[in-house]
Formats: structure tokens, C-alpha cells, sequence
């Protein structure tokens, strides 16, 4: 593992699917609200899709003993969601992304007793043990008829290497 693939690492953790398992899907083919779910923010975003991106904010080297350290991930996943709905209503898109976002934070919690991503990391969002969600404010994309927006940060460690 490098710490050059840990987007990609959890972009593959986010977008698999497996029935059987009882965490929900992410994208649209698999019955998910997403539309798009990718590793990093394109240069043109599409207009009216409902988008999660996943980008890292920090990269921590840990020394945890003389010769070891560990590679801390800070993840933020850029999530736009569009502000109309079909009948016209603005608390229905509102609605929808909290939805959303709830689905989005049962993938992140992972399995029951395995908060490694699939043997994607040692561990997600343990240190520190929490998940943020920062909503923007829906008012001026309300008013500007633009996308609602909002980020969901944690943290993800990879395993001890001697360095």
C-alpha cells in the first residue's frame, strides 16, 4: 500500500456493493442516490447530478515508535446534490441529500466489528472516532438555484511501516 492510492483505496470502498453484506449502495445502478461517485474533483463538475466525491485534505505521518510510522488520512467527501425536485418543492432536495448523507455514513461506519474498509486501511474514522458533516447553507443555492453542498470528513490510518 502507498499512501499515493489511499483515494482510490476508498473511493473502491465506497463504491462497492455487495448484497449480502447489509450496507447500503451508493450509486444509482445499484439501486443508490448517487449519480456520480469518483476519486477527485473533475474541472468541470456536471450540472444537475447528484455527485460524491472523494478527496483528502491532510496526509499525517505518525511516528508511533524510532522506526515506525504510520500514514493518517484525512478524507472529504464533497458531496453536491441538486436543489430542484420535480414537484418544485425546496424541502424535497433538502430532504433527500440528509438522506443521502445518512446512507453515505453507514458505508463509512463499515462492518460490524471491521472498521478497516475491506483490508483497505488498519482503520476508519477510530482516531479520532468521528465523522463530521458540514452542510452548507441551502439558502443561496435555494435563491441561486444552484446545487446544495455539503462535506463529510474523517479519518482513515494505513498500517505501521518501518521507516
Amino acid at each position: 500500500m502507498s499512501s499515493a492510492d489511499a483515494v482510490a483505496r476508498e473511493t473502491a470502498w465506497l463504491s462497492h456493493f455487495d448484497p449480502t453484506d447489509g450496507l447500503p449502495a451508493l450509486l444509482a445502478g445499484q439501486d443508490g442516490p448517487f449519480d456520480v461517485l469518483q476519486a477527485y474533483l473533475p474541472r468541470t463538475p456536471l450540472q444537475r447530478r447528484r455527485q460524491l466525491y472523494v478527496v483528502r485534505r491532510q496526509l499525517q505521518e505518525v511516528r508511533t515508535a524510532h522506526v515506525r510510522r504510520m500514514a493518517r488520512h484525512r478524507f472529504a467527501l464533497r458531496i453536491v446534490w441538486p436543489a430542484s425536485a420535480p414537484t418544485g418543492a425546496a424541502e424535497e432536495p433538502q430532504q433527500a441529500l440528509d438522506s443521502a448523507v445518512e446512507l453515505v455514513l453507514q458505508r463509512i461506519g463499515g462492518l460490524m466489528l471491521d472498521k478497516t474498509h475491506g483490508g483497505r486501511f488498519l482503520s476508519v474514522a477510530e482516531d479520532p472516532a468521528e465523522v463530521v458533516v458540514d452542510f452548507d447553507d441551502p439558502e443561496q443555492s435555494l435563491r441561486d438555484r444552484a446545487d446544495l453542498t455539503c462535506t463529510i470528513s474523517y479519518s482513515a490510518d494505513d498500517a505501521e511501516i518501518n521507516g
